[in-house]
C-alpha cells in the first residue's frame, strides 16, 4: 500500500521531480518500473499506477485503488472483469491531446485543401505544373463531430483561421466553446454536414460511437467534402467511406485512425483515391508539451486523491468517458 507504480517511457528527469514532489505531498512511495515485465511481475502491491499499463495486467494489481492511465481513450479498459476488486477509480489524460490534436488535423486539412498529396506525386514523377484550384479553411463550414478537448481545440483553431461557420455535434446539447457556431445533438448528425467542406470526428470509443459515421451519413456528404477521424475507426463505415473517395463522391479523406490497426498491407484503403492515412501517430508521446501536460494532470489528480477531493477525468466506465 502507499505505493505508486509508473510505466511510461516518456518521462524526463523534469517530469520525475515533479511527480516526486506531488507523491512527498501525498505522502506516497515512487516506484518506476523498468519495462512491461517488471510492471507485471511488481504491481500487486500498488495502490496507484499510472502510464501505460497494460490491460491484461491490471487483474494481478491487487491492491490497487486508482488506475490514472496516460492515453485520453480508455477503451481497453472499461471492462468489470480486467480490475482486480470493485470500486477502483479510472482516469485518463484527457486535455493532454488537444494541441497536438489538433494540429495534426489542421495540417491534413491544409494538405488536402491545397492538393499537397497530388503535388507530392507531381514531384516524386519529376514533373513540374500548376494543379488548378485549391481550397481554404478560410470560409469554409466545418462540423466538429465530438466536442472534447480534441474537437474544441480543433474548432478554435479552425475559427482562428477564418472558418466561416464552426458546428459541433455531441451526445446533448449543453454550453459549449464559443468556437463553435452551433450545436446539434448526434441524432441530428445527418441535418449537421448538409453544406459541410470538413467534417472532422474526434469520438471516443463506446457503444453508441460504432458505426456513427454510417453509409448514410457518407452518401449525404456534398462532393466538396473533406473527412477528418482523429478518435477510432470503428466510428466509421469504412467500406463506405472508400466507395465514396474512389468513386470522388466526397473530395478527400485524413484518417489516423482505421479498422484494423495496423492497416494489413494490400488493405483497400491504402490504394483509395486522395485519401492521407498515418499510423494512429498525432497523439503519441512524442511532443513535449503533451508530456508536460499529462505529467502535470496526473500530479493535480494525486494530491487530490491523497487529500479525497474530487480529481480531474474521472472516468464512468459505464458510458466509457
Amino acid at each position: 500500500m502507499n505505493k505508486i507504480g509508473i510505466l511510461a517511457t516518456y518521462l524526463t528527469q523534469e517530469h520525475r521531480d515533479k511527480i516526486q514532489a506531488a507523491a512527498d505531498l501525498a505522502g506516497r512511495e515512487v516506484h518506476y518500473f523498468k519495462d512491461a515485465a517488471d510492471c507485471e511481475a511488481n504491481l500487486g502491491d500498488c495502490e496507484i499506477l499510472y502510464g501505460y499499463i497494460p490491460a491484461g495486467f491490471i487483474k494481478k494489481a491487487a491492491s490497487l485503488k486508482w488506475l490514472a492511465t496516460a492515453a485520453a481513450g480508455v477503451d481497453a479498459l472499461l471492462k468489470d472483469e480486467i480490475y482486480p476488486h470493485e470500486g477502483i477509480i479510472l482516469t485518463n489524460s484527457s486535455g493532454s491531446y488537444g494541441v497536438t490534436i489538433s494540429e495534426h488535423m489542421i495540417m491534413t486539412t491544409l494538405m488536402l485543401m491545397r492538393r499537397m498529396p497530388a503535388y507530392q506525386e507531381e514531384m516524386r514523377r519529376q514533373e513540374w505544373g500548376s494543379l488548378g484550384n485549391i481550397r481554404s479553411i478560410y470560409g469554409s463550414t466545418i462540423v466538429v463531430v465530438g466536442t472534447g478537448d480534441i474537437g474544441t481545440n480543433f474548432a478554435c483553431r479552425a475559427k482562428a483561421m477564418g472558418a466561416a461557420r464552426v458546428i459541433g455535434v455531441r451526445r446533448t446539447l449543453k454550453e459549449a466553446d464559443p468556437a463553435f457556431d452551433e450545436v446539434y445533438t448526434t441524432d441530428r448528425l445527418k441535418e449537421a454536414v448538409v453544406g459541410a467542406d470538413v467534417v472532422a470526428l474526434a469520438l471516443p470509443a463506446t457503444a453508441s460511437t460504432i458505426g456513427v459515421f454510417s453509409k448514410e451519413i457518407i452518401d449525404s456528404l456534398p462532393s466538396r467534402a473533406l473527412v477528418l477521424n482523429v478518435g477510432r475507426g470503428n466510428a466509421v463505415d469504412q467500406d463506405a467511406l472508400i466507395d465514396a473517395l474512389n468513386e470522388e463522391r466526397i473530395a478527400g479523406a485524413a484518417l489516423d485512425v482505421m479498422v484494423p490497426e495496423p492497416l494489413p498491407k494490400g488493405h483497400p484503403l491504402f490504394s483509395a483515391k486522395n485519401c492521407i492515412l498515418t499510423p494512429h501517430c498525432s497523439g503519441t508521446m512524442t511532443l513535449q508539451h503533451t508530456n508536460d501536460a499529462n505529467v502535470d494532470t496526473f500530479c493535480r489528480n494525486l494530491v487530490r486523491y491523497a487529500r479525497g477531493e474530487e480529481m480531474e477525468n474521472v472516468i464512468d466506465r459505464g458510458i466509457g468517458y
